[in-house]
């Protein structure tokens, strides 16, 4: 690694694989910039390590360049993917008193600065606070470790677990993450589906140890409805990738909000009104549909139009099982959605019908 500026805060970003990621880091890094107060001396380092500098090549991060090998041991003993943010954190924190690890499916809606300002010696800053272990006995992380945690007092009912999207500590407290990524070698057999074990040993490692702080006011971490939300990205990034720190795309950040875009009440309630003369299975899928195709006075809310036709088709799949061609044509052609769809219907049919041949 490089030697770095000590004084300056670390924003770290691990971002690897399908360009989505990618795309969702280097919004995430913009948003980061376009709330940074330059004028009153706000500054720091962002450093990204990835297997694919390009797509950063017009911000001003320090890129890292991660090859597969150092990410395949990074992974080890399990090919547990989500154990190399742990690993890159306790690298960096040998370098500098402190860091932040953010994932990238992330967007600032404050200055990044106030992140490190939560980052103290004896707390963890994590994005979110959850409930508590014992709330959910259903969860495989609950049936299959909790004998275990309490036998060697490691945890019980009444630890909180945490989301870690952010993750925030002090090089005095590194060693919280050399327990998580133990615990991870050893549960991940016991566990090897449950998708938040990572931030579990997390919260596991730093039960009684540390504080916990959360940052939701001052990120927005799109865990759900993520199709949504990468729709408005790709369309910012579509207008501004060239030049992505122009004074235009920095304005168009704030346009890239953390609301799903909803039409106003009253048409919600005209579009109610318009499902319950269809079939009862299909009423939210047309409901979906329209809320899709309504003409938002946000170009990027506008954007997010294919992702929510997508999630209709997926939700009714869920729901009732595949919907066949031709259901799915009698379903756009019934008379009342044909009419509020309008002249988008073509397009809706031929995108929806694609989908469902995936």
């Amino acid at each position: 690694m490089q030697p770095l500026t000590l004084s300056r805060p670390q924003l770290v970003y691990l971002a690897f694989g399908p360009a989505t990621y990618h795309q969702e880091a280097c919004f995430s890094i913009v948003s980061a910039l376009a709330h940074l107060d330059t004028s009153a001396g706000e500054a720091l380092d962002i450093q990204v390590y990835t297997d694919n500098p390009q797509p950063y090549s017009h911000l001003p991060v320090t890129v890292h360049h991660l090859d597969e090998a150092t990410r395949t041991a990074w992974n080890q003993p399990h090919g547990y993917h989500f154990r190399s943010k742990h690993v890159l954190l306790r690298q960096v924190l040998q370098q500098h008193p402190l860091a932040v690890l953010i994932d990238t499916d992330t967007f600032f809606r404050k200055s990044p600065l106030q992140l490190f300002q939560r980052v103290k010696p004896g707390s963890l800053l994590c994005n979110a606070i959850g409930g508590r272990y014992g709330e959910n006995q259903k969860c495989l992380l609950y049936k299959n470790l909790l004998n275990i945690l309490q036998a060697r007092a490691l945890a019980d009912c009444q630890m909180p677990l945490v989301n870690s999207g952010v993750i925030g500590l002090t090089r005095e407290d590194a060693g919280v993450l050399d327990h998580s990524v133990a615990l991870m070698d050893e549960f991940h057999p016991l566990a090897r589906s449950a998708y938040t074990l990572e931030e579990f040993c997390l919260a596991v490692a730093a039960y009684r140890k540390l504080a916990l702080a959360e940052c939701t006011d001052v990120i927005h971490h799109y865990w759900s409805r993520k199709a949504q939300f990468r729709a408005k990205i790709q369309a910012w990034l579509r207008k501004h990738g060239d030049q992505p720190l122009s004074a235009a795309a920095l304005a168009d950040v704030l346009l890239v909000n953390d609301q799903l875009p909803r039409p106003p009440t009253l048409q919600r309630l005209g579009y109610k009104a318009l499902s319950l003369t269809m079939p009862s299975r299909e009423r939210q899928f047309a409901r979906e549909l329209l809320y899709g195709s309504y003409p938002y006075p946000n170009e990027f809310d506008r954007a997010c139009a294919s992702a929510w036709w997508d999630k209709a088709l997926e939700n009714l799949n869920a729901r009732y099982g595949r919907m066949e061609p031709e259901q799915l044509r009698q379903c756009l052609r019934h008379p009342g959605l044909r009419l509020s769809l309008g002249a988008r219907r073509k397009d809706i049919e031929a995108h929806l019908l694609k989908a469902s041949q995936r």
